[in-house]
C-alpha cells in the first residue's frame, strides 16, 4: 500500500458511492489508475465491501450488550451457525481468558435484550454466559486512522 492507495481509501471511506471519474478528478490521476487500484485493494482484501454505515439506534435498537460465552469446544461450528441465525448478534469473536466467544448484540429494550440472550444461550453446547450492557459508546468502530502511518511513511 502506498500514498495513492491511502488517499484513495481516505476519499472512499466517508462516501463509498463515489465513482471512478470523481475519484480520478479528486486525486488528479487517470481513471484507469483509480480503477486498477480499487480492483487491487478489493482483490487483496483491504477493501472488503462497499456499503452504507447503519446506525443501530436509528433502526430502533437502543440497547447494546456484550455477551461472553463458554462453549463445548467440539460444538463451536454449531454454536457459530446458531449465533449467525440471530439477527441481533452483530459480531462474534473468539477470545482468550474468561470465556470462548465474545458477542456484540443489540436489542430494542432491556426486555427485548432478555429475549435475545435467551435465544443466544439456548444450545446445550453453551455452558455459561456473562453479559454487560453498554451504557454509551465513547468511541465508535474506526479503522481509517490505520491508513495514516502509510501516508506519513510515503
Amino acid at each position: 500500500m502506498d500514498l495513492l492507495d491511502a488517499r484513495l481509501i481516505r476519499e472512499l471511506y466517508p462516501d463509498c458511492r463515489l465513482g471512478v471519474l470523481e475519484l480520478s478528478r479528486r486525486l488528479s490521476v487517470a481513471r484507469a489508475t483509480v480503477q486498477s487500484r480499487v480492483d487491487r485493494l478489493i482483490e487483496s482484501g483491504v477493501i472488503r465491501q462497499f456499503q452504507p454505515e447503519l446506525d443501530v439506534e436509528a433502526l430502533g435498537f437502543a440497547v447494546t450488550a456484550f455477551v461472553t460465552l463458554e462453549i463445548s469446544q467440539s460444538e463451536d461450528a454449531a454454536v457459530i451457525e446458531h449465533l449467525r441465525s440471530i439477527p441481533q448478534v452483530l459480531e462474534v469473536h473468539t477470545i482468550t481468558g474468561q470465556g470462548d466467544l465474545l458477542c456484540r448484540i443489540v436489542a430494542r429494550s432491556n426486555a427485548d435484550l432478555q429475549d435475545v440472550i435467551d435465544r443466544v444461550v439456548k444450545p446445550a453446547a453453551i455452558v455459561r454466559s456473562s453479559s454487560s450492557i453498554a451504557l454509551s459508546t465513547r468511541l465508535h468502530y474506526r479503522v481509517l486512522q490505520l491508513v495514516d502511518p502509510v501516508r506519513q511513511s510515503c
